[in-house]
């Protein structure tokens, strides 16, 4: 029997401020708790999609449901067709420009469209788009802001809780000298099969990016990521020519077209895609489908939980960025088992509020 396919007949958009259980200090500010953006799109049957997308900032939420509100008017009653609607709705933001909150509410409305329809389909949404739902290698990316050496050592070994065999460390100290410290503690501490990652969040200049990666080479680290400013594509070109550590872009990537001009630059050695500005689980297909021809391994920034099933059909799948900070308002939170991500085997992405949590983090 054919597979029913659902009407869009209203989106709710509900906004939570989450506290994090390990603040989130970066070269750009220090975060203690997550402005969230909770999306239900209900369709006819009783089947409701869903999908979160982090804001960054209190009042980012609810400039999103305003567009949000606007892709209903102009939505409801279709069925969903979350590449159709994609075209449609780039289509209709042209002149305004699909970026930002913008491009933040496309990717969370289609998100939450996939998941209704894998839910139709009574299938996961990693086996709906042509996988299988399996374990995906993941990094515990929680914590390890800008403090000292032996207090990142500490944070680095709590991380490895719950089966963890690998973990992400900010830099962008003031000095290079300070930014090789806190690295050189926090390798002596971890295991050497733990794998070590380091993000710079764009703090720093080309030149000084060559010095410090220099500096770095030969430390262990996994990969240097966003040394410079995201969109400067040379500049990351010259730096992962120079360096022997790889170099990590691709979560300020805003869609695929980004990604494929990245790639022609040189720019990087890996790729990690944002769910929010990639375009939601279209954008990460095509993206996908970028890395898988440019032979380069994609991971996922941040969102593990859809992040999951959309890395089991990623040809060139590499890492899980886990974090935790959409944990408390989920009815189930995701699990790490011997350092993989367990991806959900209900239909859809698995994703269902817990309502208690939610109403105590509401955002009014």
């Amino acid at each position: 029997m054919a597979m029913a396919i659902p009407t869009l007949r209203s989106i709710r958009a509900r906004a939570v401020d989450v506290p994090m259980a390990r603040p989130l200090g970066t070269s750009a500010q220090t975060m203690r708790t997550a402005p969230i953006l909770l999306i239900d799109l209900h369709c006819e049957d009783d089947i409701v999609g869903r999908a979160y997308l982090f804001c960054y900032a209190r009042m980012a939420p609810r400039l999103i449901a305003t567009v949000l509100d606007d892709i209903a008017e102009a939505l409801c009653g279709e069925r969903i067709a979350p590449v159709d609607f994609a075209q449609r709705l780039l289509q209709r933001y042209r002149l305004l420009g699909a970026q930002g909150v913008v491009r933040m509410a496309l990717a969370g409305f289609d998100v939450a469209c996939w998941d209704a329809l894998s839910q139709a389909a009574g299938m996961p949404l990693a086996d709906f788009i042509g996988s299988r739902t399996r374990p995906i290698p993941a990094y515990n990316s929680n914590g390890l802001g800008l403090m000292p050496p032996e207090q990142a050592a500490d944070e680095a070994e709590a991380l490895l809780e719950g089966g963890f065999r690998a973990v992400k460390l900010r830099l962008g100290r003031p000095t290079a000298e300070a930014d090789l410290a806190v690295v050189r503690a926090v390798r002596r501490r971890l295991p050497d099969a733990v794998a070590l990652m380091a993000d710079y969040n764009q703090a720093l200049t080309v030149t000084e990016a060559i010095r410090r990666g220099r500096a770095l080479d030969g430390e262990g680290l996994s990969w240097i990521e966003e040394p410079v400013r995201h969109d400067d594509y040379a500049g990351c070109a010259r730096i992962a020519d120079a360096l022997a550590t790889p170099v990590q872009i691709g979560e300020n990537f805003a869609g695929a077209t980004a990604m494929a001009t990245a790639l022609a630059a040189g720019a990087c050695d890996y790729v990690m895609p944002d769910l929010e500005r990639i375009g939601g689980v279209t954008g990460w297909q095509r993206a996908a489908a970028l890395a898988a021809a440019a032979g380069i391994e994609m991971s996922s920034h941040i969102f593990p939980e859809v992040s999951a099933h959309l890395l089991a059909a990623t040809p060139t799948c590499h890492w899980l960025e886990y974090v935790d900070w959409a944990a408390p308002i989920l009815a189930e939170p995701m699990r790490i088992v011997d350092g993989m991500a367990v991806v959900s085997d209900r239909p859809g992405t698995g994703i269902a509020w817990n309502e208690d949590a939610v109403a105590r983090y509401l955002i009014a």
